[in-house]
């Protein structure tokens, strides 16, 4: 019917960081579409982010998280000259790999 649902903040639903999939299944059924368009955390298993797409029909990239992607896809194929990385996060284990693909660069 063409209407859009904003929800509030999930990360206060008990199970939301878990990936619930009682949350998830519930969230599911709110909607048909489900649209990603926050870069910042997509990479979170979380039931808002992830498990919910399991419920829907369609799920989707949005126009900002396709800006997100082509920028970094650009900086990493073909970086500027010094290149200077800031690669930050708790587990360095992920990180090295990242580090040994960017000194390929």
């Amino acid at each position: 019917n063409g209407e859009v649902m904003l929800l509030e903040n999930t990360r206060f639903y008990a199970g939301e960081t878990k990936n619930d999939s009682e949350l998830s299944a519930g969230l599911g059924k709110l909607a048909d579409y489900f649209v990603m368009d926050a870069f910042g955390t997509a990479h979170r298993a979380h039931s808002s982010t992830a498990g919910v797409t399991s419920h829907m029909q369609l799920n989707a990239a949005g126009y900002l998280m396709e800006k997100e992607l082509k920028y970094l896809q650009g900086a990493v194929d073909e970086p500027n000259r010094p290149m200077m990385a800031i690669v930050g996060g708790a587990k360095v284990s992920t990180k090295i790999p990242v580090i040994e693909s960017l000194l390929e660069k």
